[in-house]
């Protein structure tokens, strides 16, 4: 059936498309300006199905956040503390082993790891927080370090990089989430990341990473003072990257969260941002197989309506998250099972349970 098209705009795009051609950034603008959401949504929709079906995924994780101790300034943080503040904490291994015995259940196959960039623990504190996970529960893939935290680890070590990840992967690295990116651009890190690793370094890590053998996450952090153009550019970034190494499994978009929960609702991108920034996504990045709704910042009515703007993972039940509500995120920290499997049912969509890599575990 083909696609009814109300904006001419669209009809050079709807035919990119069709033919499975490379959008520009220029195509990426007009796809942001056009009044015509559902024609975009449907686009986007077309593109998932080809590559998904009606899959979508979902996987049982567990969120651990080790240290909140963090030496850099990013204004869109409020899960930081400086060393010595009120709130600060750094885990250690009988602290980490309780943290995760409390939530644990056997279905939980990976735990997902990010923290602050804390100077008052050496390298070895990180490495061992992986082995000690990986020792008591080695059937679990460890998803731990962001672009951002590797260069911070090779800065602080005085070692390179590579060295950093080669380390970490000997430790029991799996690979790394998507964290840390923000915006792609040095404009935008100038004012909002500073002290954090600059676009290159991010880009740099991952690519270390699929050069090891990793398969990584990337993300987009959208909705503070970066231009539609930005977003389009950190697009560009990771696509040109990814048609160089392949090593990327999923564009996660997360929408960012007012620093209170009862900051204006004006500060929340808007839902027509967000499932436009979901659709839009899945048209740019052609060479990713995965588009992640992430329930946490959207919500999960908002994240069962992506599913028909061309996404095909919703992240996982998480067990407890911290990073997103320290900011004000006003969706509950956890999901069950029953719930992902739900709202996926409740799109017309089939469940589909995954492990960190994408193997299908069980169709629901």
């Amino acid at each position: 059936m083909s696609t009814i098209v109300m904006d001419d705009k669209l009809q050079a795009i709807q035919e990119k498309v069709k033919n499975g051609e490379r959008l520009t950034i220029e195509d990426g603008l007009t796809l942001y300006e056009t009044p015509d959401l559902l024609t975009v949504a449907q686009l986007a929709n077309q593109v998932n199905e080809q590559k998904n079906g009606d899959n979508v995924y979902f996987i049982e994780n567990m969120y651990i956040n080790p240290t909140n101790v963090c030496e850099a300034s990013c204004a869109f943080c409020g899960f930081k503390r400086k060393p010595g503040e009120e709130g600060a904490y750094t885990m250690h291994e009988e602290e980490l082993l309780e943290y995760v015995q409390k939530r644990w259940n056997d279905n939980i196959r990976e735990f997902h790891i990010v923290g602050g960039h804390n100077t008052d623990v050496p390298f070895d504190y990180y490495l061992n927080t992986i082995r000690t996970l990986k020792k008591h529960y080695p059937q679990c893939a460890i998803k731990a370090y962001t672009g951002a935290e590797i260069e911070f680890f090779a800065r602080h070590a005085g070692i390179s990089m590579r060295e950093v990840l080669e380390q970490l992967v000997e430790a029991g690295l799996d690979t790394l989430p998507g964290g840390g990116a923000e915006i792609l651009t040095e404009n935008y890190r100038a004012k909002m990341s500073p002290d954090k690793a600059s676009t290159d370094q991010w880009l740099e890590a991952h690519e270390i990473a699929h050069d090891l053998g990793m398969k990584t996450h990337a993300t987009m952090l959208y909705g503070s003072i970066e231009s539609k153009e930005e977003r389009l550019i950190h697009m560009d970034r990771l696509r040109q990257l990814q048609d160089k190494t392949n090593g990327f499994m999923v564009f996660i978009p997360l929408a960012m969260q007012p620093r209170k929960a009862s900051a204006g609702l004006k500060r929340r991108t808007s839902a027509y941002d967000d499932l436009r920034t979901v659709a839009i996504s899945r048209l740019m990045l052609d060479n990713f197989d995965h588009i992640k709704a992430y329930w946490i910042n959207i919500g999960v009515q908002l994240t069962q309506m992506s599913l028909a703007f061309g996404s095909s993972d919703i992240h996982g039940t998480l067990i407890e998250e911290r990073i997103s509500h320290s900011v004000g995120a006003l969706t509950s920290q956890s999901l069950t099972r029953s719930e992902l499997v739900h709202l996926i049912k409740g799109a017309g969509k089939t469940p589909v349970e995954r492990d960190t890599f994408y193997n299908v575990i069980k169709s629901y």
